[in-house]
């Protein structure tokens, strides 16, 4: 049917473009936390790509339902409001009619969103984590950001290039501070490089033709001197071994183990699946949009749904893994209970009944008789 068809394309292109401009926001956001990441050192700046891509693919199985669900918003919204579907209820298409182009998206999106949820998710957390913990170990040299002052994690030192020279890869104009015992040290030098010792895999930044200075003001052992090779070791953190976190775990590890962290991580990636459909049966019952009225508050009831769903499969989530439910029910009936509010709006919406109704109080209008003596 032509209709059907132009559902599914209007819907997915909307979607595209929603998509789109969401994850547009997303990075900007990421990227700004890298980049004071970087200023810290705590990542390289030539991280921060890698890591805004990977904790965007993280984040996709969570955004991928949610874009669908405006999308048939929009689009539905706008067939309303240009008395579209006016045309279509006249021709004998009535709500329940979408329900099998809509079906056709929820595979397509319901396919996508299994992969991201049992596959792609759990690897991309999982990379992401085993980057920022490798950057974070390594020497604290190695996030200094030119033309930034960056101070060392324990506060003994400061560093500062003002350029730095790709082709040669090193450094140029090189200011460190450096704090030990009962004396400070300040070393210039118009370039440097790291270098590794071989046999003790410690790291020094390797500084040419500059000058030391060395001992505290005022003091008489205060003493300057030119170098034209100075060695400074580079003083590597501390390595931190952490376990990666539970939703980087695979889902074949996740399904076979019984811990209750594990448990509500495996219903949560199965709920992002279930949500799919549930979500577009919400969609087509709220999608309703009275020309003659304002399109917002529809538009808050839908959301009011859509908040309402996901907050209570996460209450459910944090609840299963503190064993306050039964593994065994999961978060199925979070599902059942949205289910059948949907199945409820939809089958009002088919007979052209308002989704919510007040019960209206009569008052009872008594009158006083008066009595004659």
């Amino acid at each position: 049917m032509i209709v059907n068809r132009a559902l599914v394309r209007e819907v997915l292109q909307t979607s595209v473009a929603v998509t789109f401009v969401i994850l547009s926001i997303f990075v900007v956001v990421r990227s700004l936390g890298f980049l004071q990441q970087a200023v810290r050192g705590d990542v390289p700046v030539e991280a921060i790509l890698t890591l805004v891509v990977l904790k965007t693919v993280g984040y996709l199985d969570v955004i991928i339902p949610l874009m669908m669900y405006i999308a048939i918003l929009m689009v539905l919204g706008r067939w309303n409001r240009d008395n579209e579907m006016v045309v279509l209820a006249a021709s004998g298409i009535s709500p329940v009619n979408f329900l099998k182009p809509l079906s056709v998206l929820v595979v397509i999106v319901g396919g996508m969103v299994a992969l991201f949820s049992f596959w792609l998710t759990p690897l991309a957390i999982k990379k992401g984590f085993d980057v920022e913990q490798e950057y974070r170990n390594r020497s604290e040299v190695t996030g200094v950001i030119p033309g930034t002052f960056m101070e060392t994690k324990k506060g003994r030192g400061v560093y500062f290039v003002e350029a730095f020279d790709r082709e040669a890869d090193r450094y140029e104009n090189v200011f460190v501070y450096k704090s030990s015992f009962s004396k400070e040290g300040i070393v210039v030098s118009k370039y440097a490089f790291q270098r590794e010792d071989e046999l003790t895999n410690d790291r020094f930044l390797v500084l040419k033709n500059g000058t030391r200075y060395e001992g505290n003001p005022g003091q008489p052992d205060y003493r300057i001197v030119d170098f034209e090779t100075y060695a400074l070791r580079i003083e590597p953190k501390s390595h931190l071994s952490l376990l990666p976190p539970v939703k980087g775990r695979s889902t074949a590890v996740i399904y076979r183990d019984t811990h209750p962290a594990l448990i509500s991580e495996w219903h949560w990636r199965i709920a992002k699946v279930i949500m799919v459909p549930i979500l577009a049966v919400f969609a087509l019952s709220l999608s309703f949009v009275n020309p003659r009225q304002a399109r917002l508050p529809s538009m808050i009831l839908a959301f009011m749904a859509y908040f309402l769903y996901t907050n209570f499969l996460g209450f459910s989530v944090a609840m299963l893994s503190k064993s306050r439910f039964d593994p065994n029910v999961g978060l199925w009936w979070v599902h059942a209970i949205f289910l059948f509010l949907a199945s409820v709006f939809l089958y009002r919406r088919q007979k052209n009944a308002p989704l919510l109704t007040v019960p209206r109080i009569r008052w009872r209008r008594t009158r006083a008789k008066s009595s004659g003596t």
